[in-house]
């Protein structure tokens, strides 16, 4: 099995990514995994939406699984096989606001991660690292921004919201006027930068 890495947005595949999709006889994904490599994938390809991630490690090992964005960044590459790397949110928001990488420190508050997220992030900003956050729509902002707002150190909010799409959107506040997600698809980059 090959778990491959999409990128995060339209035109983010590595010529790895490209080659291994277009020799691919059964792809695996999210239908927005699928979308981002549609244009790649042979017509005799049996391509399957994943309904059910709780039983990707019983697909065969011939098949290809697609990972939105970095299969390492949050993503599927936990699963046993070879992993292709793609373009992840946070390469794309780092390159975008001149930030290093080096500099920052990534916390996922996905699903049922949003109070240790929550706590990670306040604890890593206290460290005076910049937090790259991915969240999702039922994470609180607000209780986050609440307790952010309690620290010493300057604190800046980078909401980034569909990295990659053309509709691609990055707002910076500061805490005392944060930025509030209005799209699905976003992170958010905070800390001293």
């Amino acid at each position: 099995m090959k778990i491959i890495g999409v990128g995060c947005g339209p035109g983010m595949l590595t010529e790895q990514a490209i080659r291994e999709i277009s020799r691919a006889a059964i792809i695996f994904g999210s239908d927005r995994a699928i979308e981002l490599a549609k244009s790649y994938i042979p017509g005799d390809c049996v391509v399957k939406t994943i309904d059910d991630f709780k039983n990707l490690n019983k697909i065969s090992e011939d098949s290809i699984i697609l990972s939105t964005g970095d299969p390492m960044l949050a993503g599927l590459g936990y699963l046993s096989g070879e992993v292709v790397p793609g373009i992840s949110s946070l390469q794309v928001a780092t390159a975008r606001l001149h930030i290093p990488v080096s500099r920052v420190s990534v916390v996922v508050a996905h699903g049922k991660g949003h109070k240790k997220g929550m706590q990670d992030t306040v604890e890593e900003v206290k460290r005076g690292k910049i937090v790259f956050l991915l969240a999702d729509p039922k994470f609180e902002v607000r209780e986050l921004y609440t307790q952010l707002a309690l620290l010493s150190p300057p604190v800046r909010i980078a909401l980034c919201e569909n990295l990659g799409y053309p509709e691609e959107h990055i707002l910076i506040r500061d805490i005392q006027s944060p930025p509030e997600p209005t799209e699905a698809l976003y992170s958010l980059v905070i800390g001293d930068f």
